[in-house]
């Protein structure tokens, strides 16, 4: 008896330990971060925080991390200026050269940003980037932009700050909660969908 005992314990131990360890690992899952070394192009896809994305790649650029900016977004409504272009105006506001800022302002999603930012790299022969999103969208975007350059293209993840999601309490609001499990959705589907191919 004492033997079951004690095997039992062990593991309810492990099942909770191995159960602590999935939820705490969806977030870090989700929001893999690279270590930074100079690229060619610095990237930042609109949506979810999109100025605490445009502040991040403006931050990058200044410390030198690489000599251009790419902003990619559409604007929501049609007949305003583009998510685009209005990272843009932040970038020059903030001191950022016209002539170091490249736009894709037809994308509407993240898939459409991938496939228009691979346009302008590959315009531009570069050779690496370093990609600006939310945490919780960072693996999905990477996903997609590595489909659309190559898996051999060099993609450094770096995400913005997000005021309404951490990697390691993605459970603590309904909003952030409600992130998570639709983005984790969207990176199976991308995983199943990317199989197929």
């Amino acid at each position: 008896m004492k033997r079951f005992l004690t095997g039992l314990l062990l593991t309810v131990t492990v099942l909770i330990l191995v159960v602590t360890g999935a939820v705490y690992g969806i977030g870090y899952y989700l929001a893999p971060q690279d270590r930074l070394s100079k690229t060619d192009a610095i990237v930042a896809i609109s949506g979810g925080d999109t100025a605490a994305r445009t502040t991040e790649a403006v931050k990058l650029y200044q410390d030198g991390w690489a000599p251009i900016l790419i902003f990619s977004g559409a604007a929501l409504d049609p007949s305003s200026p583009s998510n685009a272009s209005a990272m843009a105006r932040t970038a020059r506001e903030s001191g950022v050269p016209a002539s170091a800022i490249l736009l894709d302002e037809a994308a509407t999603d993240t898939r459409a940003n991938a496939a228009g930012v691979a346009k302008l790299v590959h315009d531009n022969h570069y050779q690496s980037i370093i990609l600006v999103t939310s945490p919780y969208h960072q693996r999905r975007a990477s996903l997609l932009f590595h489909r659309e350059l190559g898996t051999d293209f060099q993609i450094i993840n770096h995400s913005g700050l997000d005021s309404d999601w951490r990697r390691s309490h993605w459970w603590d609001t309904p909003k952030s909660l409600a992130l998570t499990l639709s983005e984790l959705q969207k990176v199976i589907y991308e995983h199943l969908a990317g199989s197929k191919k």
